[in-house]
Formats: structure tokens, sequence, C-alpha cells
């Protein structure tokens, strides 16, 4: 299985411009990523997928291939099948660049789910959500079937519960940013408008379930945070001063 990891790099963002290349502990936010992704046993290419010189020229310092693609593109999905769709692959993950805590074990744990299951089209990550980002909409959260796949995702506190989530702690799972695709699956699923429900909750993996995709979720230990505030870049960076990714 010829799996190719895809790490989109957007130049522009509304909150944090020129976000690959924010310095976290002196290092660029993209160098954390790459560093947390490369060791993974299971990639068999990795490439970054942006519409900025300087960011290419850093991945290329970073020793990972850059390609140049549309910087009018909708999406990172877009963009990262912009990539897959010129090379010989058959599993292609999204991996977001913006989580400077990811490890390579989360790499090799999601190839792995798909590898299991060579009927599944899509697989995604998740830990345990701490309780106090179960309000915060910059937090997604998910719930799961008892096959663990995805029920639904949202930026809400989810399940609803008329006598208060409090009472049913560990129900949601904190979602973290990294997909797995069949690359045939990547195809359709761009080649499928924004629907509905994914611009209501601004969430893209629900396109994929509008699909009838399932989605498969594996459980990590470990903390993720997803770096969109001023805040974030707080938070992170005294987490990799007290120790790291681990």
């Amino acid at each position: 299985m010829q799996v190719l990891g895809v790490i989109p790099a957007r130049y522009g963002s509304t909150r944090l411009p020129a976000k690959p290349l924010l310095k976290i502990n002196g290092r660029p936010l993209l160098e954390w990523v790459v560093r947390g992704v490369q060791k993974a046993e299971s990639l068999n290419e990795l490439v970054v997928a942006t519409d900025h010189h300087e960011i290419a020229a850093l991945a290329e310092k970073l020793g990972v291939n850059a390609v140049m693609t549309d910087p009018n593109l909708p999406s990172g999905s877009d963009r990262v099948w912009a990539v897959a769709q010129a090379r010989n692959c058959d599993v292609v993950l999204n991996i977001q660049g913006d989580e400077p805590l990811i490890q390579p074990f989360w790499v090799d744990r999601l190839v792995g789910a798909l590898r299991d299951e060579p009927q599944l089209k899509m697989a995604t990550l998740a830990h345990k959500l701490p309780p106090e980002e179960l309000q915060s909409l910059g937090v997604v959260k998910l719930i799961l079937n008892r096959q663990s796949e995805a029920i639904y995702f949202s930026r809400y506190p989810i399940p609803y519960s008329r006598e208060g989530l409090e009472k049913w702690p560990n129900t949601a799972l904190k979602h973290i940013g990294l997909y797995g695709y069949r690359k045939e699956f990547l195809k359709e699923f761009c080649a499928q408008p924004p629907t509905p429900i994914e611009k209501a909750e601004s969430l893209e993996q629900l396109r994929a379930m509008w699909l009838g995709a399932r989605i498969k979720v594996v459980e990590i230990d470990g903390l993720s945070i997803g770096v969109d505030t001023s805040d974030d870049v707080k938070n992170v960076e005294q987490i990799l001063s007290k120790g790291g990714r681990e």
C-alpha cells in the first residue's frame, strides 16, 4: 500500500497571516509539523502543498518536496488532491499544517486503520476531550458508534442533554485534524461541491458523511492544539517548553 502524506500550507490566513512561517519557540510552525511527521514509518512520500515561495523554500530546507498549488483553491483538501492526483498512491493523508504537537505514531495509527480495513474509505483521529474545552467553538467535537465510526462532528457541545453534559462525561471526543483517504474517495470528495451541512458547521468532514462514507476514528493518547489564534501559540509554547510533544 503506497501512502502519500500532504501538508497543505496556505500563506493567507484571516486570523494569523503567514501562519506556516509563524515562529513558535524560535521555529516556524511548519517545521514543528514536518519534524513531527518525518519519522513516521508508514509514509512513502511527504509533500508540502503551498501557494507561496517562502513556504516552499522552507519545506525544501527541511528535506521535503514542495508543490506549488493554485492560491484560489477553496480548501486544504483541494490542495491535497492537486498533489495526489498526479502521484501513484493508494492512500492519501491530509496532514493539517497547524498541528505542532503531532507525533509520528499518529500517522502510523491512522494508516494502520486503513490497512486493516481495505473497504474503509476514510479515517481520522481523536483523543479524550478536556472538560474545559467542551464549550469552546474552536474545538471540534465528535461522537462515535460502537464500531468507532463517527456519528457526527460539531463545534458545539454534543450530544445535547437536557440534564447537562456534565452528567455524561467522555461521551464526546476531541477531533484531531488529520485525515486518511483512499485516493479514489478523495477524488469523489473533491468533485462534490461543499454541502449545506458542511457550510453550516464549517467542517469539511461533514461532506464525507453526506456522501455516505464511514469515517473510522482512531483514538490516541496525547494532546492536540490546532494553532488558530495568538492564545493557541502561547499554549503550545508552554507545552513545548515543559517537555515537548510527549
